[in-house]
């Protein structure tokens, strides 16, 4: 008796299985006897089977990639030998037996898939492929190999240093086209489609046919190409060829194929190290039958070339995100300080670049100089803008290093508030240690001459519930904070004595010093159907007064 071992192989991890049974079934089902969850493997994919004379053969069991031995596919059985490798999707399987059998004869032609041309199709995993179209299918003692080997060389080098050139997708497809359509007759289409946000879903970004006629149709309408083939290599990492899908049972199942009128295609991952970054794929209206003989070879070097653009489609993918991300810090730094920019943009919280709108606790301040009209009645529009400019500049410094967010300039006024886009569980400390920040700054301006004369500025702030994010149309956003919360700090300014800072019940409850601020009275304000205790900076006591 001939023991029988499997060594399987998946990744990185080795594990040897025991076959205890005349009859081993393999497949994505608990109740195999071998049990292989993985990308690729059918159900019920193959079985193992004992013979009379103690040899083993390996019988497809109607599985939709097919059962490979050593890159052979099996039709009805095939008989295993010590070292065969047995592929199921993504997964291999190495024989092993105790008493090996001596090895097979060297067969007098290699077929890939299958020996019915009309079925032949490759399903291969992207790591194989990748020396073979350079290597030629070379002996060590063959001239001519050898120099057909060096010249494919030399046509990666080059092209390589073409894609390393190209700046655009644009241009690293217009590379990619010229050299496919000139090394692979066969192909009528071509397509570049890129995993862009990172997320697994793959985004055509280019298309281009070998006479250059519905360019712009191809790119505006991605309907003609396989979705089912593209993702396929692109989740689990395989190349494919088929050389006619109409006459595949491996895509009987799939209508859109049939309906597309997509005959043969190849599709390749764009492997950048560990990362699939995206799919290379091509097709033909017509069925490409010399891929029987040449069909490896092609599939080889269209795998070889992917290889290259995936270092360009890497790159271009990072000089995006840093131009992305560029454009987004020179945006939010107008409303926040340098270190919340920086981490906005570390975890990724910009979808298409916006802040979108979402509740958020926060502490709003409004800061507005006090008798503006007056001194804007005294100066030219240019010297109001320049007081203007000036004094904001100063007073945002206060803001951002209490971790604020500018939310606008509203005339004379600065409205920010503290608490989002990060959420902030001490908003309140913050958003007053900015208005003392800002009082003690302004009173240290005046002594050094500032201005033409002393400026002073009355301080509101109240705390709650807020919407926070950018809101707008498509054409302008603005980022701000809208609600109750807002409404009432606003109108707070009104009663807030100069040089000093107000504060509503709801801040008091929550700042950590309430004893900086003494109670200034019971307010009514327009709009607010209650009584609204405010309190102040100064520090002489106030009786507690109801106005009206």
């Amino acid at each position: 008796m001939t023991e029988l071992t499997l060594r399987l192989q998946q990744g990185e991890t080795e594990t040897t299985v025991a076959v205890n049974r005349d009859v081993f079934t393999i497949g994505r089902l608990p109740e195999c006897n071998l049990y292989l969850p993985a990308g690729g493997v059918s159900r019920k994919h193959a079985q193992l089977v004992k013979q009379p004379d103690g040899t083993w053969v390996v019988e497809d069991l109607g599985s939709k990639n097919g059962t490979q031995v050593n890159q052979t596919a099996v039709g009805i059985a095939q008989q295993l030998h010590h070292g065969d490798v047995i592929w199921l999707g993504n997964v291999s399987l190495v024989v092993l037996f105790q008493n090996p059998l001596p090895p097979p004869p060297p067969p007098t032609k290699q077929i890939t898939i299958s020996e019915n041309s009309e079925q032949r199709t490759i399903f291969r995993n992207a790591k194989q492929l990748k020396q073979q179209w350079i290597e030629a299918n070379s002996n060590d003692g063959d001239i001519g190999d050898k120099n057909k080997t060096i010249a494919r060389l030399k046509d990666l080098v080059d092209i390589a240093k073409n894609l390393c050139a190209a700046a655009s997708i644009e241009e690293i497809f217009s590379q990619v086209q010229q050299v496919v359509f000139r090394y692979l007759s066969s192909i009528d289409r071509l397509a570049l489609l890129i995993d862009v946000k990172g997320g697994g879903h793959l985004e055509l970004v280019n298309a281009g046919t070998r006479d250059k006629t519905n360019q712009k149709y191809l790119l505006a309408d991605a309907s003609w190409i396989s979705r089912s083939i593209c993702q396929k290599v692109f989740e689990e990492k395989v190349v494919i060829q088929t050389a006619d899908t109409h006459k595949d049972e491996r895509f009987s199942g799939e209508h859109s194929i049939l309906l597309k009128g997509i005959r043969s295609a190849m599709a390749v991952p764009l492997w950048d190290e560990n990362k699939v970054v995206g799919v290379l794929y091509a097709d033909a209206h017509l069925s490409s039958y010399h891929w029987e003989q040449d069909g490896e070879e092609e599939l080889s070097f269209f795998s070889a070339l992917a290889n290259l653009v995936a270092s360009s489609v890497q790159r271009w993918l990072l000089a995006e995100k840093l131009k992305t991300e560029e454009v987004i810090r020179h945006r939010l730094e107008r409303y926040h300080s340098p270190a919340v920019v920086q981490q906005l943009i570390a975890v990724g919280g910009l979808p298409d670049g916006r802040l979108l709108p979402a509740e958020s606790e926060i502490s709003i301040l409004f800061a507005d100089l006090v008798g503006f009209t007056a001194i804007s009645e005294r100066l030219t529009p240019t010297a109001i803008a320049q007081l203007l400019n000036k004094l904001f500049e100063e007073m945002l410094q206060e803001v951002f290093a209490c971790g604020g967010t500018l939310d606008k300039y509203i005339g004379d006024c600065i409205m920010a508030f503290f608490g989002a886009p990060e959420p902030q569980a001490d908003h309140a400390n913050r958003a007053t240690a900015a208005a003392k920040g800002m009082l003690t700054r302004l009173e240290h301006l005046n002594a050094n001459g500032f201005w033409h004369e002393p400026l002073q500025l009355r301080i509101a702030i109240n705390s709650g519930k807020a919407v926070v994010g950018d809101v707008g149309s498509s054409q302008r956003v603005e980022y701000t904070a809208l609600g109750a919360t807002i409404n009432l700090a606003a109108r707070m300014e009104g009663v807030c004595p100069p040089s000093e800072c107000v504060i509503s019940e709801a801040t008091y409850e929550l700042i950590s010093k309430p004893d900086d601020f003494q109670e200034m009275g019971d307010y009514r304000f327009k709009g607010i159907d209650r009584l609204v205790k405010v309190y102040q900076t100064q520090l002489h006591q106030m009786p507690t007064i109801i106005h009206p």
